[in-house]
């Protein structure tokens, strides 16, 4: 029997590196690993799974009998252990090289790629494979409400969250171009991550790299709605077009909403068939169509792919309902790009008819921070009848020249008549936004951090816990 082989992830703690622990532990492989710290839900994943976790970097506990070290995109090279690591000379790879290796390789692998939707698709797709028999590997970079975020399957499928972002320190282009493809997801492409890519025509490209490695057996599977997503995948030979253009391969003809749910009659090959799905949303809709085309195209039946769809948990952090008291709805949301702000806002107004919005926002990526989208930021948050912002997280890395103006958005806000206030840098957040609640309200707090735990501590805070 082969030893198991010993990888060190450095760090640990988030999504993507233990959904990969996760798997490595699940397919027989020993698992270690370090963070400044870990929370809950990975934090619980880790420790369900028995996986030793060092608190601290230090390197002196870098492992004496590890294989392989793998060092995700959050470490600069300047990170002690990371120096330990080179100066030891110890074999190192990066989690996107780590995973495609070992389970994107010898598998047909899905590749869930856009600006917006990954991971909602990611798990779509995951889940009707799942239910429709197909037994695949996922590595998803959220959580699905009940379950977690990966999945070791032995049915010669991979479905992976395509990451347009860098890959570590000593590999700056992004993770997808290490999965190998057998079906591209491109659910729309425009300007994001503006920390490592200038200009929009640099992430078409990064795109348009990951659309060539699709083989002739293979397909990419496009938005035929969205203008970036047509400008990548417009000129490969095997793309499948979904859509509410008439002309997709897969063609959405009605759609809309009923208790919570999306229903939609698609057409497939000349057939049409009936689909519906516990999420909310014209955004959804992209992603419901892109993951019943993969499906379709993996072998499923219209009806199998149907049925699975109806069943689909949904994913933490997604339109997620913590809970409610006093009268107000708690969202947690992952949303920080503008557009990301501005279909959250809109899905919620399908889920919750006929309530006020409270929209709490955390510029909290290098990205999402910057002043060049307080026009785009003013359009999405217009949506909201209460539009409080958060201190922009990497203020002082940004600079005032880069960072967004709080106070001029929040004037702008105020001029078409929303109720807007730049929180202060000192405040205790939960207190401020419960300043603002009333009755009735869905307070929808959206970052792409943990925020504080702002979620939770707010709901504690509306029943009267502290």
């Amino acid at each position: 029997m082969q030893k198991p082989c010993h990888f060190y992830l450095l760090p640990i703690g988030g999504t993507a590196t233990t959904a990969l622990a996760g798997l490595l532990h699940e397919a027989g492989e020993r698992v270690s690993g370090v963070d400044v710290a870990l929370y809950p839900p990975t934090s619980d994943l880790l420790a369900e799974l028995g996986v030793p976790v060092r608190l601290g970097f230090d390197p002196a506990g870098i492992p004496a009998d590890l294989d392989q070290v793998i060092i995700g995109n959050a470490l600069p090279r300047s990170n002690v252990e990371v120096q330990a690591v080179l100066e030891r000379g110890l074999p190192y790879t990066s989690q996107a090289q780590a995973f495609g290796e070992r389970f994107c390789r010898p598998a047909r692998a899905v590749v869930v790629a856009g600006t917006h939707g990954k991971t909602t698709t990611t798990a779509l797709v995951a889940h009707i494979l799942t239910a429709g028999g197909m037994d695949p590997t996922a590595l998803i970079g959220g959580v699905p409400l009940g379950g977690k975020p990966w999945r070791l399957g032995h049915g010669g499928w991979t479905v992976v969250e395509g990451d347009e972002y860098n890959t570590a320190f000593f590999d700056r282009g992004p993770k997808f171009l290490h999965y190998s493809p057998h079906l591209f997801v491109v659910g729309n492409v425009e300007f994001d991550h503006g920390d490592i890519y200038p200009d929009l025509d640099a992430i078409l490209a990064a795109f348009r790299a990951g659309v060539a490695l699709v083989g002739r057996d293979g397909h990419v599977v496009a938005s035929a709605d969205d203008t970036g997503a047509q400008r990548v995948a417009a000129s490969h030979p095997r793309t499948v077009w979904y859509g509410l253009n008439s002309h997709a391969h897969l063609a959405c003809t009605a759609w809309g909403h009923a208790e919570a749910h999306l229903h939609a009659t698609l057409r497939w090959q000349g057939r049409a068939f009936d689909v519906q799905t516990p999420l909310v949303g014209r955004h959804n809709l992209d992603n419901l169509l892109a993951a019943c085309a993969c499906a379709l195209l993996a072998g499923m039946t219209p009806e199998d792919v149907a049925e699975a769809a109806a069943a689909f948990p949904g994913v933490r952090r997604r339109l997620e309902l913590v809970g409610e008291a006093a009268g107000v709805a708690v969202v947690d949301d992952f949303a920080h790009h503008p557009t990301a702000v501005r279909l959250t806002l809109e899905g919620a107004r399908h889920r919750f008819p006929g309530r006020r919005l409270v929209a709490v926002f955390e510029p909290r990526s290098l990205t999402a921070g910057r002043k060049a989208f307080s026009a785009a930021y003013e359009a999405a948050l217009s949506r909201a009848e209460v539009a409080l912002l958060a201190p922009v997280y990497h203020r002082a890395r940004l600079g005032p020249e880069l960072a967004l103006d709080r106070e001029a958005l929040a004037a702008a806000l105020s001029a078409r008549g929303v109720v807007a206030e730049a929180l202060r840098e000192d405040a205790d957040l939960a207190d401020a936004v419960r300043q603002h609640l009333q009755a009735g309200d869905v307070v929808l707090c959206m970052s792409s951090g943990d925020f504080g735990r702002l979620p939770r501590r707010l709901l504690a805070l509306l029943r009267g816990e502290r």
